[in-house]
């Protein structure tokens, strides 16, 4: 098949051009995506933003014939674009990563319930909505990572970073980092919000530094001895396992992971998803893309291509995942992060998490 897919625009340069026609607002299609009467396409919004998952769209045209137009854009934009365009939307699908998204999403009402026997069957009803208004494809795990030549006695569980031998110790993300919020939505949900407060105020007080800057720059802080210990998305480290480069291959060498609390729930899982638009012009496509996406060759990608673990277990298909192994998981289902995500960030507010 020779066009595979195509990538209109980012959602930003596409509203810049629209606004002066009145689409942004509802009142048309935008350039270059495929209208209601078009056959064969799919239009669907990402705000994942990985060079790989264009082998999922691909591999989806390869497998069914069906066209995919691509917009991309941060999850408030492509979700504020769905709103506002209504009932004219074009969109079929939105793409984005961390349940809390997904929830914000939903807070919207822009996703159309699926029943899907395919998907009940292959995605683990943990890291599904309950009622199919999105699904999770790939999960990604938020864990520990200390410096051997700091720390002799490493964090074994997230309440661990509350306890006081780490004063002074620990590197971590702003309180409105979605992940830190899932997380802490979580935490919550597993203790309550007055233990889940003591928590995050110990975190605090053991701060090495002022929150910032990404996974990667808390895993590189242990490595340079700024931190004695972090927390960060497993698939950040596994970049750097993977890479090439020196330098990442000395963060790796003065760094050591921890899968989190493994004697007791596991660690904290979260998913990358997606769901059908309520407004999807292609919806029997629409679905057709979500059952792709539970595919063993689809689950192969999500692993190999941003080294995030599949949905579906027996999919496991990358050599430096498979190394580290499948730690034990936390099994709640991954919509609480979003319901308790309000009460998460206040909680981090009255901490002085920044």
């Amino acid at each position: 098949m020779q066009s595979k897919f195509h990538r209109v625009m980012s959602v930003s340069t596409a509203l810049g051009l629209l606004a002066g026609v009145g689409i942004a607002g509802g009142m048309g299609l935008p350039i270059g995506i495929a209208s209601a009467e078009a056959q064969d396409e799919l239009n669907i919004y990402s705000a994942r933003h990985y060079e790989a998952d264009d082998a999922l769209f691909s591999g989806f045209t390869e497998e069914t014939g069906i066209e995919v137009n691509i917009i991309e854009g941060s999850d408030e934009e492509l979700v504020t674009r769905i709103v506002n365009e209504g009932a004219n939307s074009p969109a079929d699908v939105l793409i984005t990563v961390d349940a809390g998204r997904l929830w914000r999403a939903d807070q919207e009402d822009v996703f159309q319930a699926v029943d899907s026997d395919v998907l009940e069957e292959r995605i683990p009803s943990n890291l599904r909505h309950p009622d199919g208004h999105w699904f999770g494809f790939s999960t990604r795990i938020r864990t520990l990572y200390y410096n051997p030549d700091i720390v002799d006695e490493p964090p074994q569980t997230y309440e661990d970073l509350a306890d006081p031998r780490f004063e002074g110790l620990v590197c971590i993300r702003s309180s409105s980092n979605i992940y830190n919020l899932s997380l802490m939505a979580s935490l919550i949900e597993h203790h309550g919000a007055e233990a889940a407060e003591e928590w995050a105020n110990g975190v605090v007080n053991n701060f090495a530094r002022d929150p910032q800057g990404g996974d990667t720059d808390q895993i590189r802080g242990v490595a340079s001895g700024e931190c004695g210990v972090a927390l960060a998305n497993h698939y950040y480290y596994m970049r750097l396992v993977r890479s090439d480069d020196d330098a990442d291959k000395e963060v790796v060498e003065n760094t050591e992971l921890v899968w989190a609390n493994q004697d007791d729930r596991g660690a904290h899982q979260n998913v990358s998803g997606a769901g059908v638009l309520k407004n999807a012009p292609h919806k029997d496509a629409a679905v057709k893309f979500l059952e792709y996406l539970a595919t063993d060759e689809a689950q192969a990608y999500f692993a190999n291509g941003n080294n995030e673990y599949p949905a579906v277990e027996s999919a496991l298909d990358n050599p430096v995942l498979e190394e580290f192994g499948r730690p034990k998981l936390d099994d709640i289902n991954v919509s609480v992060y979003g319901e308790n995500q309000p009460e998460a960030q206040m909680i981090f507010d009255r901490a002085g998490w920044k």
